[in-house]
């Protein structure tokens, strides 16, 4: 049974329509709902949802292992009911919940060193306190929170009335990107992230304003805090051959699965750089064949990545971890798509994208 729930009662005139609205809008987030009795629920990496539809409203329950993930969930089942239902929704939860100034999965970080281990790959080695609930191989990214330049008294989100999180205001708002833990040590209260530093054109995958992780790496200091809150981000997943494929972005999570896999793993690692300068000794098992490609001297019109991949000869048992540019990404999605490979062999994450798109609609703030 899971430690924590939470609970939450939706007057509504029409509860079964909206029902099968919230039921929909999950789908794309990987929730299926099935009928247990008079209640649908579904189950997925957060935690347990249930929801039941009464004669004047919904219920809902929330329920997980920790107080991290119920908070994560409750969240976006808040989101999704206040864009269903609109802002104006009574929301209210019970239970296992804290209004206190942070998000239990929530951790203030301060730098401790940094080296460059290539020309446009910078380590960042932090320190913080109890990190236990990070040094996880299932889950291999965290999200930082970036401070603006000059910030000398961060400010961070902090939970809303409704789970969801308030923000400070625009010019006291961190810029929150998503960064594999390259190492961990909980113990010691340590751990290793590596920036790529992108040239200003370098956009995080739905982010119009650049890259603002190589812009704090450029300028990290001992001593400078960030925010950071997960784990979170799926790993790979068992199979009898593994493609992993991405370019320099995607390089510590390549790198991090690589000295996890079993011994008598097999399968190729696809990594593209600029050019040699940008390559790093990496550790492998004997059956996993490491190739560097070079942007530089490859000269394909689609990308080195790209037609590495279109070339290779896949087996039919095999689990494909592809992270990379945004366009790059699609194309990639779509040629292994071709090959057979359904959804639950794959996992497909665009780390950047070259161009910047659309600016989202602006966040809650606090006052």
């Amino acid at each position: 049974m899971p430690r924590f729930s939470c609970d939450t009662a939706i007057p509504h005139d029409r509860p079964s329509d909206a029902a099968g609205r919230l039921v929909a809008a999950a789908e794309p987030y990987g929730l299926s709902f099935v009928r247990e009795g008079g209640t649908l629920a579904a189950s997925g990496a957060f935690g347990r949802l249930a929801l039941t539809v009464g004669a004047d409203g919904l219920h809902l329950r929330a329920e997980a292992d920790d107080r991290g993930l119920l908070e994560r969930l409750r969240a976006s089942v808040s989101e999704q009911l206040a864009g269903l239902l609109g802002e104006d929704a009574a929301i209210v939860w019970t239970g296992d919940v804290e209004t206190g100034p942070l998000f239990a999965d929530f951790r203030e970080i301060r730098v401790a060193a940094v080296r460059d281990l290539t020309p446009r790959l910078r380590r960042v080695t932090f320190q913080g306190r109890d990190l236990g609930r990070f040094a996880t191989p299932d889950n291999l990214h965290v999200r930082l929170y970036l401070p603006p330049d000059g910030a000398t008294v961060p400010s961070w989100p902090r939970p809303g009335p409704d789970g969801r999180p308030l923000w400070p205001e625009p010019d006291r708002r961190p810029a929150v990107r998503y960064y594999t833990l390259r190492r961990i040590d909980a113990e010691a209260g340590e751990l290793d992230i590596d920036f790529v530093l992108h040239a200003d054109d370098g956009h995080s995958a739905g982010a119009p304003d650049g890259a603002p992780g190589a812009g704090f790496a450029r300028r990290a200091r001992p001593g400078d805090l960030c925010g950071m809150s997960g784990p979170c981000g799926l790993g790979i997943r068992p199979a009898s051959w593994h493609l992993l494929a991405g370019d320099e972005t995607a390089l510590p999570a390549i790198a991090r699965i690589l000295e996890e896999l079993p011994a008598d793993a097999r399968g190729i690692a696809l990594i593209e750089v600029e050019d040699a300068a940008d390559e790093v000794p990496l550790r492998a098992p004997a059956g996993i064949a490491v190739r560097w490609l070079h942007r530089r001297d490859a000269g394909a019109d689609e990308g080195a990545l790209v037609e590495a991949v279109r070339n290779l000869a896949l087996p039919s048992d095999l689990f494909a971890w592809v992270a990379c540019e945004f366009d790059d990404l699609g194309r990639l999605r779509d040629h292994l798509r071709g090959r057979g490979i359904d959804r639950d062999r794959m996992l497909t994450v665009a780390y950047w994208r070259r161009t910047p798109p659309a600016a989202p609609s602006d966040r809650r703030t606090s006052a």
